[in-house]
């Protein structure tokens, strides 16, 4: 027979060993930001770190490990312990686009945790004030009877992969010009050497602000907030849709309970007035998505990004 005090001793060692598990975080959180510092996946790296310590009670720390399109932040991430102390904040490109065009690349979705979506960066495509082209449909047909040329952030880009879609969906044949990032191609526009360029809308804002460019189209489901007047390629009945969101993410095996908790507080930054604040400073767009959204997202278009590799011709 089993005595009656048992139970009540159960209880009380279960309380004990619960009381003996140290509260998470016990320590100070790493941030990593796998692009360049002073970009504004740093920026908003840094406000959502504040956000983080806000609601976990300790400190985050942002470090920039660039490179790679975001691979070498992201390998770092990969083999971090898998302790919930270690995250990274990054657009979905170093793992939806580049593991299916940098050879030997061993990063996956699967490599690490999605955590959650935060932003959405709008792509569009702009001309100068002057460019004879008013609307997309004026630089389609222009297209039809000379190759125009473009700029874009480089092969395989988000902004590169819109402009695929648009030459297979309307059967042109464009002039790829390839930078290093936005600044590039919009600084030659600018000058004249190019006929537009397909960016994140956000990068041409300052100049389409002050008139000097001229936002024709996005490529998002949605109409940039920021731009109300400007059209969706889709509204223009083109199938063009690249969206590029970012969030955050941590090593895999990470414990339910700490992702649980990282997601709420994920959650809450999104909902805060400095995320939003910078968000809208930025020109990006606040666009949450919980733990499992954000993984199949990511899962989507993984999946979405091999099959327009497929369809790439052979260098």
């Amino acid at each position: 027979m089993i005595p009656r005090s048992w139970p009540a001793a159960l209880m009380a060692l279960a309380c004990s060993l619960a009381a003996a598990q140290p509260a998470f975080p016990a320590r100070p959180l790493t941030l990593i930001n796998p692009w360049a510092a002073g970009s504004s996946t740093d920026v908003m790296a840094r406000t959502l770190a504040e956000e983080f310590h806000q609601q976990l009670g300790q400190g985050v720390v942002v470090v920039s490990r660039e490179g790679g399109s975001g691979v070498i932040g992201m390998n770092v991430l990969a083999q971090a312990p898998a302790d919930g102390l270690t995250l990274a904040f990054t657009p979905m490109t170093p793992l939806t686009v580049q593991p299916h065009y940098v050879k030997g690349l061993k990063l996956r979705p699967d490599s690490v945790q999605p955590l959650c979506g935060v932003t959405e960066n709008i792509l569009g495509v702009s001309v100068r004030a002057d460019s004879p082209f008013k609307t997309v449909g004026e630089l389609v047909e222009a297209a039809r009877k000379a190759p125009l040329s473009y700029g874009s952030p480089g092969p395989n880009s988000a902004p590169f992969l819109a402009m695929d879609q648009l030459e297979r969906d309307q059967h042109l044949k464009l002039v790829h010009v390839p930078y290093k990032g936005d600044a590039g191609s919009i600084q030659e526009l600018l000058a004249g050497r190019l006929d537009f360029v397909s960016s994140i809308a956000a990068s041409a804002a300052p100049q389409i602000r002050a008139g000097k460019l001229r936002l024709l189209a996005v490529a998002s489901e949605r109409r940039h907030p920021a731009f109300p007047e400007v059209p969706t390629f889709k509204e223009l009945g083109m199938a063009v849709q690249e969206e590029s969101f970012a969030g955050l993410f941590v090593p895999r095996g990470v414990p339910a309970a700490i992702l649980a908790r990282l997601d709420a507080a994920c959650a809450a930054a999104s909902r805060s007035d400095a995320v939003r604040q910078v968000a809208q400073r930025g020109d990006q767009v606040v666009f949450y998505q919980d733990r499992r959204q954000w993984e199949q997202r990511i899962h989507d278009e993984y999946r979405k990004q091999g099959l327009a590799a497929e369809r790439q011709p052979t260098p």
